[in-house]
């Protein structure tokens, strides 16, 4: 009889599930520019992405980061809303679960997942099954009484995004006190400020993610 103890084999090690970022905000605000300038910001820095985005009854906006050629059109998922958009974000994020879970398991590289809300009002939250962090992008051609309105993607997001500041003295916008009045209602959670065209901000949005999200130095 052999009384040789045989070693279990090690267990398997699962990797890390990736952090899933919404970033919600009115129609137009550019969530989807946004999310351009993110890809490649966070590629440079070794991140693997990939990307749900929510329509109405389109996959626009899915198909234009496909075609951009920032990042592999098989990266990208989109979801038809069929209905208010903050329902499958909040509410019911099932759809939204189940694309990013897609997205995992083809992709267990990927660090990030990000999650474009369909255009919505300043009440757009993101559920917390959904997403670990979300951020909320309004612009300056929204008015600069966004954050005195104090709607509670404004409030509550984890970030806050105003975008579009290269058009601030176009629409008469005074960018010093819409970020002061945002800073005023926010309790100390970040505000950034961002022009897309320009790239102004990006670095400094993906900092931001990788200290509050990815824990990793900048």
């Amino acid at each position: 009889m052999d009384d040789t103890v045989t070693a279990d084999p090690p267990a398997r090690v699962q990797p890390a599930s990736a952090a899933r970022i919404g970033i919600g905000g009115p129609v137009g605000s550019g969530k989807t520019a946004l999310i351009e300038r993110l890809i490649p910001e966070l590629g440079q820095r070794g991140i693997e992405c990939a990307v749900v985005t929510n329509d109405l009854v389109t996959k626009e906006d899915a198909l234009r980061l496909q075609r951009s050629g920032l990042i592999s059109p098989d990266r990208v998922r989109a979801v038809e809303a069929g209905a208010c958009p903050h329902t499958i974000i909040r509410e019911d994020p099932t759809l939204n679960i189940a694309a990013a879970d897609e997205l995992s398991r083809q992709f267990p590289g990927a660090s990030v997942i990000l999650i474009e809300s369909g255009g919505d009002n300043l009440a757009s939250t993101f559920s917390l099954d959904l997403v670990d962090y979300w951020m909320f992008v309004i612009d300056t051609a929204g008015g600069d009484d966004i954050p005195r309105k104090r709607g509670p993607g404004v409030v509550r997001s984890d970030l806050l995004v105003i975008n579009k500041t290269d058009l601030a003295p176009h629409v008469d916008v005074d960018l010093d006190l819409m970020q002061e009045q945002a800073d005023a209602v926010r309790s100390g959670r970040p505000v950034i400020l961002t022009n897309c065209r320009d790239n102004q901000g990006i670095t400094a949005v993906v900092d931001q993610l990788c200290h509050d999200v990815l824990f990793v130095d900048a």
